[in-house]
């Protein structure tokens, strides 16, 4: 699956082309500084080197960055991931973000709401709004944003097994207030693969999970057109040990899948492409995770264009998230984990993040105070406004150390692809376990390291205070939580029940036959869904028509 060279004239590297392109885009502001020379490479050399390595921001294979002016142009969304109790809880604290000066979204569902369960029911008992908002119907949905600008601010769910129905209620919610669906700007995650390889919040079978994923898509390129339907995560990958190359690999390959499925419904590849997005882990090695995100986009820009046959350039951009890493936080000494925060986050913008999500300090051990959650957005916005690295376009573009990682990443990465390509693709690749092993082996390694002290952190097993500690910020004690958690987890179920009674005679259980009929007769299953929230179906009915139909997936121990 390795990219071909650069093959037309539109395609190489132009120091005039970008140097103007850059321009317009500032507004005919010059470029000052916009090549320098290459520690150790004679001037008179420099351009041959950039034409034959490097390229320019903007242009393919977008190693450099996909804008040419970049973040001189316009800085990055800044994100925060919310989420906990109730979708009353939840409001709250998006509004308090954006006052901060929060430019996106972040919506982080609970574990129920994720695997398709009302509040009330049995197996969702101890994990309601935890890790997440509870939304099972409608009018939770319509709660959780309300005052939202939702036709201004993008708004991001991560949503995955159960993203047609929570696509489909901020979609009612949305036109309930006079916003039409063609308005609505954001993402929603949908990508059941990771799921699979190692989240493991997936319902259905992967067969099943494709097309409910692929429905999403088709729905939204044709009625949605500022919509995301799909971002494909390396980030939990990255979480469960694998390596800045695996993160890459497996993340690409994912995305080729669901490409090579929506294009079987009919939508061209050139169409597609420029609304998919992707979501990377940022972390704590700063430099090589500069590297990876370069290297991603070199590998995605060949991928898109030689093996997908994508022919516009917007087509052939890797745009992506980035999220802080949260495995590197600590539970000791948590005010270390600002730096650390502030280390990743700066990676990810070097790296040309086109949003990001900082970490609070104190997220590890649950729901991010309001106090831990304001420090992580102005971590952002000192990098914005007072670091000045979002001056230069592409400031590490030539450093020697970052251009052999990149070239490092993406052999690793090819290699990976490669193997996968020859298995026959991703999702073949996930039901060998394939993905899984290579994973689970390097979370191994790693985990011997430590133990080795080949692997260290400060606070942990190097430069430990043996004084109790100081506290930078207000933390809400853990008894208290709880004790919140399980109010929220009993108004949650408390409200189910009541929406559920109030609906008597509204045609709920024809509403659901017509969705297992649409479902079973392969048609897209948006519209169906639409109707069955409409009459008053909760997410955990609207989702056992599927358990019905597909049964529940059986996790294999690979």
């Amino acid at each position: 699956m390795k990219s071909k060279p650069v093959k037309n004239e539109e395609e190489k590297p132009s120091r005039e082309r970008w140097q103007k392109r850059a321009s317009e885009e500032l507004g005919n502001e010059r470029v000052e500084g916009s090549s320098p020379p290459l520690l150790g490479i004679p001037l008179e050399n420099e351009l041959e080197y950039y034409l034959s390595h490097l390229g320019f921001p903007g242009e393919f294979p977008f190693t450099r960055g996909i804008h040419p002016a970049m973040y001189r142009s316009k800085l990055w969304t800044m994100r925060q991931r919310v989420g906990f109790g109730t979708a009353k809880n939840t409001n709250a604290r998006l509004h308090d973000l954006l006052k901060d000066g929060e430019t996106g979204l972040s919506i982080g569902l609970d574990h129920p709401t994720q695997i398709g369960l009302d509040p009330d029911q049995p197996k969702a008992k101890g994990k309601v709004g935890r890790n997440g908002v509870s939304v099972s119907t409608l009018n939770d949905m319509r709660v959780l944003l309300d005052g939202i600008p939702i036709d201004k601010v993008a708004v991001s769910m991560n949503i995955n097994a159960t993203a047609p129905i929570l696509l489909s209620m901020m979609v009612l919610a949305g036109e309930a207030r006079g916003v039409p669906r063609s308005h609505l700007m954001g993402t929603v995650q949908n990508d059941i693969l990771k799921e699979f390889a190692v989240s493991g919040r997936c319902i259905y079978p992967p067969g099943p999970s494709i097309r409910l994923a692929a429905d999403v898509v088709e729905f939204a390129r044709k009625e949605m057109p500022k919509w995301n339907p799909i971002s494909v995560s390396g980030y939990h990958m990255r979480q469960a040990g694998a390596t800045a190359a695996q993160e890459v690999a497996f993340t690409l390959a994912n995305a080729v899948a669901y490409a090579r499925a929506v294009e079987e419904r009919g939508i061209s590849i050139d169409d597609f492409l420029p609304r998919l997005t992707f979501l990377f882990s940022s972390s704590v090695r700063v430099l090589e995770e500069v590297a990876k995100f370069r290297a991603a986009r070199r590998i995605w820009a060949g991928l898109a264009r030689d093996i997908l046959g994508a022919k516009t350039p917007r087509a052939q951009m890797l745009r992506f998230h980035a999220q802080t890493d949260l495995s590197t936080l600590a539970v000791k000494q948590p005010e270390l984990n600002v730096i650390r925060t502030s280390l990743e986050a700066l990676a990810a913008i070097l790296g040309g993040a086109q949003s990001v999500h900082t970490n609070a300090l104190d997220e590890m051990m649950g729901p991010a105070s309001e106090a831990a959650a304001r420090l992580a957005l102005r971590t952002q916005q000192i990098i914005a406004e007072e670091s000045a690295v979002a001056n230069t376009v592409d400031p590490v573009g030539g450093a020697w150390a970052i251009e052999e990682m990149t070239d490092t990443i993406e052999e690793d990465a090819q290699a990976y692809l490669s193997e996968i390509e020859k298995m026959g693709g991703a999702i073949v690749a996930l039901e060998k376990g394939y993905v899984q092993n290579v994973i689970l082996g390097e979370a191994i390694r790693k985990v011997k390291d430590r133990e080795e002290g080949k692997e260290k952190k400060v606070g942990v097993e190097v430069h430990v205070d043996t004084e109790e500690g100081f506290s930078l910020l207000p933390t809400v004690p853990k008894g208290k939580l709880d004790a919140e958690l399980k109010r929220a987890e009993q108004e949650a179920a408390r409200g189910v029940k009541g929406y559920r009674s109030s609906r008597k005679g509204k045609g709920i259980e024809a509403a659901l036959a017509e969705l297992s009929k649409v479902t079973e007769g392969g048609q897209n299953v948006m519209g169906a869904v639409m109707i069955a929230l409409k009459k008053g179906a909760t997410l955990g009915e609207v989702s056992g028509v599927w358990r019905e139909l597909y049964g529940e997936y059986q996790q294999l121990r690979w």
